[in-house]
């Protein structure tokens, strides 16, 4: 997406404007396609830089924001519901959480410790607060699967799986495979939309540079015509 901006930016900032000079000159009358295509070039070379500029505040500034506590608030529970991106922020989240406690429980850190270590790491608020939550239940007594299951935010397959670690004894190596287990999900879903996205990029690329190319030529062969006749 990113080579499709910069190729389309670069054909309107600066080819067409050349054939706009040249069409200038020639006092050629334009036909609408290309009056339209030379009017965002013109318009595009005003505020291109103002543009860049406003975008990447905009990135730095929302960043900032993500890292406050009233940002993540704000921010993580949106980003969980966004289609596509979202599924893929909650698995990450879980993998790093699985990955990380079952090392620290390896370890023979406390699983309380553990918890509190894991939902610092997690990378999503929704995601801590509900590591946290579970932690405050566990403190009380609880399972780890049961308060987990109650938060609503960790799949079925995963509370089930650490009810199966926990009963088992070991907890630490079911964590290990359920990180496994998203990693190798999160993997997957990265490669099918990339997959996905490359023959709509290529096509979307295809369709704006030919039109681009297209309005410029109009005029050409409408000049051409006219010599001949």
């Amino acid at each position: 997406s990113a080579v499709a901006v910069i190729a389309t930016a670069a054909l309107l900032l600066f080819v067409i404007p050349v054939f706009a000079k040249i069409f200038a000159e020639a006092g050629a009358e334009l036909p609408g396609l290309t009056k339209f295509v030379i009017l965002v070039s013109n318009i595009l070379k005003v505020i291109a830089i103002p543009l860049v500029i406003i975008f990447i505040a905009g990135i730095a500034a929302i960043r900032r924001f993500h890292k406050t506590e009233t940002g993540a608030r704000m921010l993580d529970p949106l980003i969980l519901r966004m289609p596509i991106f979202g599924p893929l922020v909650r698995k990450t989240a879980i993998a790093r959480f699985s990955r990380t406690l079952s090392t620290l429980l390896s370890s023979g850190v406390p699983i309380i410790d553990g918890l509190e270590i894991t939902a610092k790491t997690s990378g999503n608020w929704v995601v801590q607060e509900a590591i946290l939550t579970a932690r405050t239940s566990i403190k009380g007594g609880e399972s780890i699967s049961d308060p987990l299951t109650k938060t609503q935010v960790f799949p079925p397959m995963v509370t089930q799986m650490i009810a199966i670690g926990e009963a088992s004894g070991g907890l630490d190596e079911m964590l290990s495979k359920v990180a496994d287990f998203y990693d190798a999900e999160v993997d997957q879903a990265v490669e099918n939309l990339t997959t996905a996205l490359e023959p709509l990029i290529m096509v979307t690329l295809g369709f704006v540079v030919g039109g681009l190319l297209i309005s410029m030529y109009l005029p050409i062969f409408k000049l051409a015509g006219t010599i001949k006749e």
